[in-house]
């Protein structure tokens, strides 16, 4: 049996405490969000579900006072900075961690001194700490890492991820830009606050994984704009304004894009799919149909990652790094 603490109990959180309740050899013994609408509340029922007798408290001490236990989720924050102090808590508890901060998913290059001090937290208190997701940490960078592994040769790789937002959770939409007005969507933008986060460290966790050393990684942002009126996400969208965001990273090598990767999200895309190219010997291309839906996988890939941390030395690790995590039927 492994015990489990969530930390955060937002939507994303909600769904993965849920699932992990569905999950034979979990046990969620405590919660933790500081939320006033959250702490006090009890995991179950905040779920949508019947009870648990398992209350949300404001901080981690109280959450685990009286209780043992093994691993923490933690689905907070996208930003590395504003989770250090998070995850070296839970290291400090002598917890194991997966988390879905995205900065943290492949955080060496870009992240380089915060992700070593998180490393030597981790390794002093002799736990492990993953970040991942379903984007970063799979579609667009750990899938197409291990694709290559039928290749004699890569020469260039292109990821395209498109999707309906319309299906996902409201902040991801809100996110995206959803609803704002050319201004807004600016505003936003240059504001950081406005963007699919993480798709430099999947091109470092992709050229990490080739052994390619980069020159560097360049990435451009644009709003997708509504021709007409559309319904179909969590709020109308009048005509002109933002549907979502495309993004596009690139990383070169002597300025040829040896790693393309393109993000387009937005509410009433018609058609989404997953697309993986490889040019090399083979040469061949991967499409997912229909896409991937974010909120399901990430909700899947967090908690199926939990027996592959528990097996892992300590530090902090990538995708790349761990056993390979699997669908289990129990720990």
């Amino acid at each position: 049996m492994l015990n489990l603490i969530q930390i955060g109990v937002g939507p994303l959180g909600q769904k993965v405490a849920t699932y992990a309740l569905q999950r034979t050899g979990i046990n969620i013994i405590g919660a933790v969000d500081p939320h006033p609408q959250k702490a006090g509340k009890d995991l179950g029922a905040l779920c949508g579900g019947e009870p648990l007798g398992v209350t949300v408290r404001e901080i981690l001490g109280e959450a685990l006072k009286g209780k043992e236990a093994d691993i923490a989720i933690i689905t907070t924050l996208s930003s590395l900075e504003r989770i250090e102090s998070q995850i070296k808590a839970v290291a400090e508890a002598g917890l194991n961690m997966v988390s879905t901060c995205e900065e943290l998913s492949y955080p060496w290059q870009s992240s380089s001194q915060i992700a070593a001090r998180i490393d030597a937290a981790c390794r002093e208190n002799g736990v492990t700490c993953l970040g991942t997701g379903v984007n970063p940490g799979f579609l667009m960078d750990y899938l197409p890492a291990v694709l290559t592994s039928v290749c004699q040769k890569v020469e260039r790789i292109k990821v395209t991820r498109v999707q309906d937002a319309s299906v996902r959770r409201i902040p991801f939409q809100q996110k995206i830009g959803a609803g704002l007005n050319s201004r807004e969507f600016e505003n936003k933008k240059e504001a950081g606050t406005l963007r699919h986060v993480g798709l430099t460290e999947s091109i470092h966790m992709i050229a990490g994984a080739l052994r390619w050393k980069l020159d560097r990684v360049e990435e451009t942002l644009e709003p997708v704009v509504a021709r007409q009126k559309v319904g179909a996400g969590y709020k109308m969208i009048e005509n002109g304004n933002a549907r979502g965001v495309e993004q596009v990273g690139k990383g070169y090598i002597n300025d040829e894009p040896k790693i393309t990767l393109h993000f387009k999200a937005a509410v009433g895309e018609k058609k989404s799919y997953d697309k993986i190219e490889i040019d090399g010997t083979p040469s061949f291309t991967s499409v997912i149909e229909g896409g991937v839906n974010g909120d399901i996988a990430t909700s899947a890939i967090t908690v199926n990652a939990l027996s592959a941390v528990m097996k892992s030395a300590p530090g902090l690790k990538a995708m790349l790094e761990i056993p390979v995590p699997a669908c289990f039927s129990n720990i």
